[in-house]
C-alpha cells in the first residue's frame, strides 16, 4: 500500500509545473504573446495533476474494494498507486488528454477490475464504484479550498482552480448511471437482471455515445459544465482562475 516511485514522479512533476506556473508571468494572461513559462506550468500541472488523480480514482476503487472483501486487488498492484495498473497507454492516458486538450471533456481513464463475487454485500458493491467519482470531487474541493485560503501567485491560482474544475466535471461524468461509468455499477446490483444483461450488452457503446453528444450536442455540453460550475461554486471554487486556467491550457484557442 507503498505509493509507487511512478507517482511520486508524478507528483513531481505536477509540483514542478506548479512552480513555473507561479513564476510566471500573469499578466500576459490578456495578451496575445503570452508568457510561455506561464503556458508550459500550466499545461504541465493541470495534465499531471489530472493523471494524478486519475490513479487516486482507480486507488478509492481498490481501497474500498480490499475492505469489502476482494483481496485480489493488492495482488494485482492496485494498492500502490502506479497508473500503469489502471490504464492502457494509449486508450486511458494519451486519448483522455488529447480530449482534454481539444474539449476539455475529462474522458474517464483507467479502469481496475474487482472480482465483485467477493464482495461482502451489494452495498459494498455501490460504494466501491462510488469511492472513484467521491475522490475526484474531494481533490476537486481540497484544491478549491486552497486557492480560496492560500495566498498565491495568479499563475498557480489559474492552474489549480482549472484542475479543480475538471475534478468536479469528472465527478459528474462518473457518476451518471450509464453502463461503463461508476454511477451504473452503484445502481446495478440492485437492478434485475433482464437490465443487468442489457447493461452489459452496451456498455462497450454507452460512453462513447455519451461523449459523442456532449461533443456534437451543444445543449447537453451546457448542461454539463453548468452543473460542473454550480459545484465548483459551491465548494467555494474561483471562476476567475478557473476561466484564466482553461484558456491558458488550450492556449492555442
Amino acid at each position: 500500500m507503498r505509493p509507487s516511485p511512478v507517482f511520486l514522479g508524478i507528483l513531481a512533476l505536477t509540483v514542478a509545473g506548479g512552480v513555473m506556473a507561479a513564476f510566471g508571468d500573469v499578466s500576459s494572461i490578456l495578451l496575445r504573446d503570452r508568457d510561455p513559462l506561464l503556458i508550459a506550468g500550466v499545461v504541465i500541472f493541470v495534465a499531471a495533476g489530472w493523471v494524478a488523480s486519475l490513479s487516486l480514482h482507480e486507488f478509492g476503487h481498490a481501497m474500498v474494494a480490499y475492505r469489502g472483501g476482494d483481496y485480489s486487488v493488492a495482488h494485482k498492484g492496485y494498492l500502490t498507486l502506479d497508473v500503469r495498473k489502471y490504464t492502457d497507454p494509449v486508450l486511458s492516458i494519451v486519448l483522455p488528454l488529447v480530449f482534454l486538450i481539444i474539449g476539455g471533456i475529462p474522458l474517464p481513464g483507467g479502469a481496475v477490475w474487482i472480482n465483485r463475487g467477493a464482495l461482502r454485500s451489494r452495498g459494498t458493491s455501490s460504494w466501491v464504484s462510488l469511492a472513484g467519482p467521491l475522490s475526484n470531487l474531494a481533490v476537486g474541493a481540497a484544491l478549491a479550498l486552497v486557492v480560496a485560503l492560500v495566498p498565491m501567485s495568479g499563475g498557480l491560482v489559474a492552474a489549480m482552480s482549472y484542475l479543480a474544475l475538471l475534478q468536479v466535471v469528472t465527478f459528474i461524468l462518473n457518476i451518471l448511471p450509464i453502463p461503463g461509468l461508476d454511477g451504473w455499477g452503484a445502481i446495478e446490483p440492485y437492478l434485475p437482471p433482464q437490465a443487468r444483461a442489457f447493461g452489459a450488452q452496451i456498455r462497450p457503446w454507452a460512453p462513447i455515445i455519451l461523449f459523442a453528444i456532449l461533443w456534437f450536442f451543444k445543449p447537453a455540453n451546457a448542461a454539463l459544465w453548468d452543473g460542473a460550475y454550480s459545484i465548483f461554486d459551491a465548494l467555494g471554487g474561483n471562476r476567475f482562475g478557473a476561466s484564466a486556467g482553461a484558456s491558458l491550457f488550450r492556449f492555442w484557442d
